[in-house]
């Protein structure tokens, strides 16, 4: 089917003659003298094919085809000037939709109330939140399933990714509450030498994972990892069932289970960095409105 081409000034103009019938009136509305106006309307009524006006002395009425024409016209510049905001919000970061990937134990910190913030904000911003750790959220980013990514410990070699750090923290023991070594306020990390090891699987947080052992080796000793568990809760309900000990970021303390113990650890400056991810070339606003409020902004350092 033939598309008529209207041009949207000539039915601005038709609109506002159908509403003022009056020439005069019309050109001084749209800020134009007569003359220019008028071509502008038998423009629009050559393209249509058919006078849209009846003109007469002082006076201008609308034809049987103006009157159809009218409502159609109405709609047009409606739709234009919704859909020009819908366009100028897109992409002020106002509207649309995010995705973003999340390490579950972030749920116990930073996640809500930066969930918040983001929502007071904006919205009209849709967020689609998928839990899953560091590594396959490296991936899905790469993948481009997801847009952003609140992470623990990012990787170093990946010069497609941006990160800023969130925050950073340190580490606790997660012990069964009937340990001996519950009774203490705090544990040196060497006496837990021995101990079997609740922990997640390395592939899960490489740096994580790494920085874990690295306590350790540092204490004297290898961890005895005989349980895996990708999720922090799911490692400390082993271990309140008795299956073994484990050395945590210290915000899993917010876990409440009545069977768990988290002491303090003689770590030293030892810290876990939390950290938002995003993908360089991303022109996208609305990630650059969301890191921005995370913190850091994309460009910023590690």
């Amino acid at each position: 089917m033939e598309r008529p081409e209207l041009p949207l000034p000539q039915l601005h103009a038709f609109v506002v003659l159908a509403e003022e019938l009056h020439f005069g009136h019309a050109a001084e509305r749209l800020g134009v003298a007569q003359p220019p106006l008028s071509q502008q309307i038998r423009r629009l009524e050559s393209k249509v094919g058919h006078d849209l006006f009846h003109r007469g002395p002082g006076r201008v009425t609308l034809t049987p085809a103006g009157r159809e024409l009218l409502p159609a016209a109405r709609r047009a510049l409606t739709e234009l000037a919704g859909g020009l905001a819908a366009a100028r919000a897109a992409a002020s970061g106002r509207t649309g939709r995010i995705r973003l990937g999340f390490a579950a134990s972030l749920a116990l910190t930073v996640l809500p109330a930066l969930l918040r913030t983001y929502r007071e904000r904006f919205p009209g911003v849709r967020l689609d939140i998928h839990e899953m750790t560091t590594a396959p959220q490296i991936a899905a980013l790469h993948e481009k399933t997801i847009d952003a990514g609140l992470l623990r410990e990012p990787p170093a070699d990946e010069p497609e990714l941006g990160f800023a750090t969130v925050l950073t923290e340190g580490f606790v023991a997660v012990l069964p509450s009937a340990h001996p070594l519950a009774a203490q306020r705090s544990v040196r990390v060497a006496q837990l030498a021995g101990a079997p090891f609740v922990l997640p699987p390395r592939e899960a947080g490489p740096r994580l994972h790494d920085q874990i052992t690295a306590l350790c080796q540092a204490a004297g000793f290898v961890p005895l990892v005989t349980q895996r568990a990708v999720e922090w809760q799911t490692v400390c309900a082993l271990v309140e069932a008795g299956l073994g000990v484990s050395l945590a970021p210290a915000s899993i303390r917010r876990i409440r289970l009545k069977g768990v113990a988290f002491r303090g650890i003689d770590a030293g400056a030892a810290r876990t960095r939390v950290a938002v991810a995003w993908r360089e070339d991303d022109r996208n606003p609305l990630v650059a409105r969301l890191v921005e409020i995370i913190g850091g902004g994309p460009g910023a350092g590690p």
